[in-house]
């Protein structure tokens, strides 16, 4: 069994360790409503080492989650629950100042969890739309009160339903904002970013700042899949390392994303891949082949948020631009 290295990030108990890589669980079919991770899947993460999982209200997944730790507890696989960190996320349909606290609840209902370890505002817009239901009319999406949402957050932390806050989606320009009303600075900002994304510009920022960035999406995503492309997995350059040290390609992008001092959110439901998205620990790139992925051309993936939509209105056309 592989220990992830860990990092600190502020919370309401001072700094906390978060492990380095958490295992992602968003999927198409998930967030549609046809079909979730299953408990024993997760279990089998657990014995491979991961110890930090990646969720949210909008992936449908917080349940068998929940019920994944609380096998690992009765099967002794883990100690206590303080041995493993659960970030989740507020969905924009609950993007509103009495909604945050009521949003959370039911989230620690589902993981059957007294607290969860961060809690990320998942994007930065409203949604008014009951249960998520795809495409999204534009006239469902709205400008999010930041100030307001962000009291909710403090307050979930406050109530000691969450140990961190932070947030997902968000610009330089965006958290620029937020010191200006908050009385608790985010921690993370969990982002896009992979070797044909790099983020340099929002990742510096957020490292002055003390905000920890998540790359989510490191691998690009899969083959035939509406959220993504293979342009990662694909990438000549990458796959050339990958052959020199007798690494996979996710090994090598995972890699890089270690060395470039941020966490990762990675997702893979195959056992062995599993095991092999965690080997990248004890060895490293070469300067030569830094430098090499540092010039890859950037693209950002094809899925955002606005393909869930009907067309794009000009709240989503401002946050995209931001982004880019």
């Amino acid at each position: 069994m592989v220990t992830i290295p860990e990092t600190m990030i502020s919370s309401s108990e001072g700094p906390r360790p978060i492990p380095l890589i958490a295992m992602g669980t968003a999927t198409e079919s998930g967030i549609a409503g046809i079909e979730v991770v299953a408990p024993s899947t997760l279990i089998e993460a657990i014995k491979a080492g991961y110890r930090h999982f990646d969720t949210a209200a909008v992936y449908r997944t917080e349940k068998p989650i929940g019920e994944a730790v609380a096998e690992a507890l009765r099967l002794g696989l883990i100690k206590s629950r303080s041995k493993i960190f659960i970030t989740t996320k507020l969905w924009c349909n609950s993007a509103d100042r009495h909604l945050v606290v009521p949003a959370i609840k039911q989230s620690l209902k589902n993981l059957g969890l007294e607290y969860v370890d961060l809690y990320l505002i998942h994007w930065p817009l409203k949604l008014i739309q009951g249960d998520y239901k795809s495409p999204i009319p534009s006239e469902c999406i709205a400008a999010m009160d930041m100030k307001a949402v962000w009291e909710g957050m403090e307050e979930c932390q406050n109530l000691g339903l969450t140990k961190s806050i932070g947030v997902s989606n968000f610009s330089t320009k965006r958290i620029e904002q937020i010191p200006s009303f908050a009385n608790i600075p985010p921690a993370v900002n969990q982002i896009e970013m992979n070797a044909h994304w790099q983020q340099q510009k929002i990742t510096n920022f957020c490292k002055a700042n003390g905000i920890l960035v998540t790359a989510y999406s490191p691998l690009g995503a899969a083959v035939n899949s509406s959220w993504g492309h293979d342009i990662v997995m694909e990438c000549d350059v990458l796959q050339d390392i990958a052959k020199c040290k007798g690494k996979t390609v996710a090994q090598i992008s995972l890699r890089w994303l270690y060395e470039q001092g941020v966490s990762i959110a990675v997702k893979s439901f195959n056992t062995k891949r599993m095991k092999q998205n965690l080997d990248i620990f004890d060895w490293s790139l070469t300067k030569e082949e830094l430098n090499k992925i540092g010039q890859l051309t950037q693209r950002r993936r094809l899925y955002l948020l606005g393909t869930m939509v009907t067309e794009h209105n000009d709240i989503l056309a401002e946050i995209d631009a931001e982004l880019d």
